[in-house]
C-alpha cells in the first residue's frame, strides 16, 4: 500500500464564504478509507515542519514575521487568508508532509501528500493561500540526505502557474521546473520555470493532453529524472471557480496517467501533491483528488 500524509486535523479559522476548500481534506481521507485504497495506518499525520529546515529555503525576516504574526495588512492580502496560530501550523504539517512523501518515493517508489503542492511562496513572501514552499524544501532536504540525488523534475500541473517555485529553484541546474497553467490567470506577475506552457482560457482535454505530451518530451530531452514532483492540481477541471479551463474529470485522469507511465519509463521515483482546486462543490474537487490517489495505488501494487 502506498502510504499517505494528511494534515487535516490541523484546522484555521476562515471567514464566512471564503473560496479555500478546508472542507476536502478530510472528506479525501475518510474516502481513501472507505474506498479500500488505503488503510488507517496507511494515512499518517505529518508533524510540523521544523523552523530551520523552513529557514533553509525562507527568508529569516519573513520566518519571524510568520511566526510572530506580524505580516503587514498587504502581506495578509496577497497571502489571501488571514494569520491565524492555527495557520502556521497548518502550513508547517503541510510542508512536511511532502517532504515524508518524497522520502517514501525514495524508499518505495511512491509517495503522496494529501494536501501541498504550495507552489506560490516564494523566498520572502506568502502568495495565493500558500504560506511555504513544500516542494522547494522537499528537494532542499533531500539533496541534504542524499548527496548523491540525481535530476529531479517538478511537473506543476495546478492551473496557475508555479511562481514561488520558480523563483526558488531556479538556481538549482539539477532541477527541472515545468509549468502547465492558463495562462489569463493568477499570478499575473510570472517568475520563469524552465519550461512554461500558458494555456488558453477553455483549453479542453485534446489540446492539454498534447501540450503536456510535449513538455514532458522536453524534460526527456533535458534529462531523465531520478525523481518526479507531481502537482496534480484538480482545478483545471472544468467546472473550477478559479480555474478557466474546460478540463473534464476523464481528461484530468488522463493528465495522470500520462505523468505517472512517463515517469515509470524513465525510471523515476515519484513523489505527488495535491495543490488546487477550487470546484463549487467540495465533492467535485475529491473526486479528481480520490482518481489521482487511484492512480498512484494502482502503480505501486
Amino acid at each position: 500500500m502506498v502510504r499517505f500524509w494528511a494534515h487535516d486535523q490541523a484546522e484555521f479559522p476562515l471567514p464566512e464564504g471564503h473560496k479555500f476548500p478546508l472542507g476536502k481534506y478530510r472528506l479525501l481521507r475518510e474516502r481513501l478509507i472507505s474506498e479500500g485504497l488505503a488503510r488507517p495506518e496507511d494515512i499518517r499525520r505529518s508533524e510540523p515542519a521544523d523552523w530551520a529546515l523552513l529557514g533553509r529555503v525562507h527568508q529569516a525576516q519573513y520566518l519571524d514575521r510568520v511566526r510572530e504574526g506580524r505580516l503587514s495588512d498587504r502581506e495578509e492580502r496577497v497571502l489571501g487568508l488571514p494569520w491565524s496560530a492555527e495557520l502556521v501550523e497548518r502550513g508547517r504539517r503541510s510542508t512536511q508532509g511532502t517532504l515524508e512523501a518524497a522520502r517514501d518515493a525514495m524508499a518505495t517508489g511512491y509517495g503522496m501528500n494529501l494536501g501541498g503542492g504550495t507552489h506560490h511562496a516564494g523566498r520572502a513572501a506568502g502568495r495565493g493561500y500558500c504560506l511555504f514552499n513544500d516542494i522547494a524544501v522537499a528537494i532542499t532536504q533531500l539533496r541534504e540526505e542524499r548527496p548523491g540525488l540525481g535530476p529531479v523534475a517538478v511537473v506543476d500541473c495546478d492551473v496557475h502557474q508555479g511562481d514561488g517555485t520558480a523563483e526558488l529553484l531556479q538556481p538549482d541546474p539539477a532541477v527541472f521546473t515545468l509549468s502547465l497553467h492558463g495562462g489569463a490567470n493568477y499570478p499575473f506577475r510570472r517568475a520563469t520555470s524552465d519550461l512554461d506552457v500558458e494555456l488558453p482560457t477553455g483549453t479542453g482535454d485534446d489540446d492539454y493532453l498534447a501540450h503536456l505530451e510535449a513538455a514532458l518530451g522536453g524534460i526527456e530531452a533535458w534529462a531523465a529524472p531520478e525523481l518526479v514532483i507531481f502537482l496534480a492540481g484538480a482545478d483545471p477541471w472544468e467546472g473550477d471557480r478559479l480555474g478557466r479551463l474546460a478540463l473534464t474529470k476523464s481528461g484530468l485522469a488522463a493528465r495522470d496517467a500520462m505523468v505517472l507511465d512517463r515517469a515509470e519509463r524513465w525510471g523515476s521515483v515519484v513523489t505527488v501533491a495535491l495543490a488546487g482546486g477550487y470546484a463549487p462543490d467540495l465533492a467535485d474537487t475529491v473526486d479528481i483528488n480520490l482518481a489521482t490517489a487511484r492512480a498512484v495505488v494502482a502503480r505501486a501494487g
